[in-house]
């Protein structure tokens, strides 16, 4: 019988992307009516638009920042790009989702071409708005590196899905005129 563990542990998000924190804000991610449970599978095709983000927390004068990264780029065998940013949204109030944030990188879908990618969001509690600022690139964001050099501390939660690259898709092409 496989371990019962904490499935951020066993799908090693925790050592891979963060350190063991404790999570304390409740996340929600919906893509297309489909809520992201820790370890799901969903397809390149039902993820194209970003998803809504719901955040928790109580006190509304409380911002967060939302990563999302793949530590899985280019591909899990050789991870040369670890972590890509697919999408950073900061100034999030809470009680709120990340429609009300500010978006410094603007989601890009993700689209693994090898293997079987996990993509990660975590949740950052900020300091006080306007504190956070996107990094220069997207390929080899730390996430570890970008709460020390803002002041986010641990992550207030987290959530990850598993995606791979479509088979099938599209058939035979047509040959050009």
């Amino acid at each position: 019988m496989p371990p019962r563990g904490d499935p951020l542990v066993v799908g090693r998000v925790i050592g891979d992307v963060l350190d063991p924190f404790t999570r304390s804000i409740s996340l929600g991610v919906i893509y297309n009516n489909r809520e992201v449970n820790n370890g799901c599978e969903l397809r390149p095709s039902q993820i194209i638009n970003h998803p809504r983000v719901n955040i928790g927390g109580d006190d509304l004068r409380t911002f967060y920042t939302l990563v999302m990264v793949d530590p899985d780029a280019p591909s899990p065998s050789d991870p040369s790009l670890r972590e890509y940013l697919h999408w950073l949204v900061t100034d999030i109030p809470a009680t709120t989702g990340a429609h009300f944030g500010h978006e410094m990188m603007l989601y890009k879908s993700p689209r693994p071409s090898s293997g079987i990618h996990r993509f990660v969001f975590v949740l950052f509690k900020q300091l006080g708005r306007q504190t956070v600022y996107a990094p220069p690139c997207r390929e080899n964001f730390n996430t570890r590196d970008f709460a020390e050099q803002y002041n986010l501390g641990s992550p207030v939660a987290a959530l990850y899905f598993n995606c791979q690259r479509e088979t099938g898709s599209g058939g035979r092409r047509r040959p050009p005129n």
